[in-house]
């Protein structure tokens, strides 16, 4: 199985660049402490890479 990771917002995208809050809604956050998990791959670290300020990550199996 694949690894996945858990993403939860823990800071507001509200006031931030117009690109970040457009990721906040891809990767489906939309309130604060609202988590979702998915798949491990290159376009979902590179899209947490972009808001790491506002997120938190785990791994989960």
């Amino acid at each position: 199985m694949a690894e996945q990771v858990k993403i939860t917002l823990v800071k507001s995208a509200a006031h931030r660049l117009p690109k970040q809050r457009a990721i906040v809604k891809a990767l489906g956050l939309n309130k604060v402490q609202s988590s979702v998990v998915l798949p491990d791959n290159a376009a979902t670290r590179g899209a947490v890479f972009k808001i790491a300020h506002l997120v938190t990550v785990e791994v989960v199996k």
